[in-house]
């Protein structure tokens, strides 16, 4: 997979940053308490400093930590050994770190039905902590991610289009719209990290053109796109895969290897906002975030996004940088800057470049 290179091997880079975030993640996000069982689950591929910094914060607030490490899978939503899914399902609290997240699987499922509080944040490393954790005003990200909600509750028809060819509209119907980065208060909560909206518009009526141009994973051959990918989307099934260079043709294939029907349905719509995510690293979760993008699901669909829930083989996500949102036909955002006044006085509220 290609990613923006950062690793710093020195313990003592972002040291004090890394622990205030680490306390803020435990603490004010997946809200632990004392006695809780605490996992954190960590594969070869993940930034340790991070488990031991979350395990450090967990213990301090008087809950007990563990940290299961296995080996890196470079996919996602598949079944975990069994002693992982068994750590699952024991869980106050689950918080995933590993590049091949297991959310979307059946031991998820199972944790999640039991009561598990959980969160997905496949790939985070210290830098990422720190940028998308430890410095960004939850607060203040929620207030926006409340108003995005707010215009898009309003519309009827939802439009995005971007410079490069992304035109694909869709009816909201009733779909909810969810606010993702809010604190795990409730058991049986998934959350994820702050600076996104998803929600899936009614299936049959999502038509058009998405255009990958920031990042796409799986599989893990992508990564940080060079070259656009293109994908004709007809009733909420993508029915053509298309580009220049490799980045096209290795997501095309990769889709096919499945030999799955529901791999190519259209699983949620979701827009980025995190103020700590200046561009695309190759870290999905950083990726779908990046602050003015839009990003979309494709493959297997939780029963929480609203509608009907399908399971496919696999769930892959990419997103495109610079897009335009329509709302029945008025514009919030325009080339990735958000243009709505609500919007453009939250933004500068909270310091963002360019407003």
């Amino acid at each position: 997979m290609e990613v923006t290179n950062r690793v710093e091997s020195r313990n003592e880079y972002l040291s004090f940053e890394a622990f205030n975030a680490a306390r803020k993640l435990i603490e004010e996000i997946m809200c632990v308490r004392a006695g809780e069982d605490v996992l954190i689950t960590a594969d070869t591929s993940s930034d340790m400093r991070v488990a031991e910094l979350l395990a450090g914060a967990a213990l301090g607030v008087g809950a007990h930590p563990v940290i299961v490490r296995y080996e890196t899978r470079y996919a996602s939503a598949i079944e975990p050994p069994k002693p992982v899914a068994g750590a699952a399902l024991g869980a106050d609290v689950w918080i995933e770190l590993q590049l091949g997240y297991i959310m979307h699987s059946n031991a998820f499922r199972a944790a999640m039905e039991r009561g598990t509080r959980y969160t997905c944040l496949t790939g985070l490393d210290v830098q990422m902590l720190v940028d998308t954790v430890g410095r960004v005003d939850y607060a203040g990200v929620t207030r926006l991610g409340n108003r995005l909600v707010e215009l898009l509750e309003s519309a009827s028809v939802i439009r995005m289009t971007s410079a490069n060819g992304m035109d694909i509209s869709a009816e909201r119907g009733d779909r909810p719209i969810h606010l993702r980065g809010i604190p795990a208060d409730k058991p049986g909560m998934s959350v994820m990290l702050a600076g996104q909206i998803s929600f899936n518009p009614l299936e049959q009526t999502q038509n058009g053109t998405i255009v990958f141009d920031g990042a796409a994973w799986p599989p893990d051959e992508n990564g940080l796109i060079a070259n656009p990918i293109t994908l004709t989307v007809e009733s909420g099934v993508v029915t053509d895969i298309s580009g220049q260079g490799s980045d096209a043709a290795i997501y095309r294939n990769w889709m096919a290897s499945h030999g799955d029907p529901n791999m190519y349905r259209v699983a949620h719509w979701s827009l980025g906002f995190n103020p700590g995510v200046t561009r695309s690293t190759g870290r999905i979760v950083e990726d779908e975030r990046v602050f003015g993008c839009v990003e979309f699901g494709i493959g297997t669909k939780g029963a929480w996004i609203g509608g009907e829930p399908w399971v496919a083989a696999a769930h892959t996500d990419g997103s495109n940088v610079l897009p335009s949102i329509y709302c029945d036909g008025v514009a919030i955002e325009e080339n990735g800057k958000y243009v709505h006044p609500d919007l453009v006085a939250i933004c500068r509220e909270l310091g963002v470049s360019g407003y």
